[in-house]
């Protein structure tokens, strides 16, 4: 009987959990906010996002210097660390590169 009940207690507090846990979109949006606040640059993109066993973990494109033309503009690739509820735990930049130049192959 007290299997039975301690099941029911567990299956309730995993679906809590799950109900209180963002999803994919909400996770985006905080974590496009939260690194533009703490950096001060504009977030352009996310170009990479994954679902891991600690929360997420994101590529963000972000305009680091404007420049005229804006083909000459200096971007770089952030990679962004949060936590399940969405919450930014790290950052770090990881490439810099002038928006018209293609990678090298």
């Amino acid at each position: 009987m007290a299997n039975s009940s301690e099941n029911r207690n567990t299956n309730r507090h995993r679906s809590a959990a799950a109900e209180s846990k963002p999803g994919p979109m909400a996770v985006l949006r905080q974590a496009r906010e939260q690194l533009a606040e703490l950096t001060g640059m504009e977030v352009e993109s996310v170009s990479s996002f994954v679902e891991t066993e600690d929360g997420w973990s994101l590529e963000v494109e972000v305009l680091e210097l404007p420049r005229i033309p804006p083909t000459t503009s200096l971007l770089a690739t952030y990679e962004v660390t949060l936590d399940p509820q969405g919450e930014l735990t790290a950052y770090r930049r990881v490439r810099r590169y002038e928006r018209g130049r293609a990678d090298p192959r």
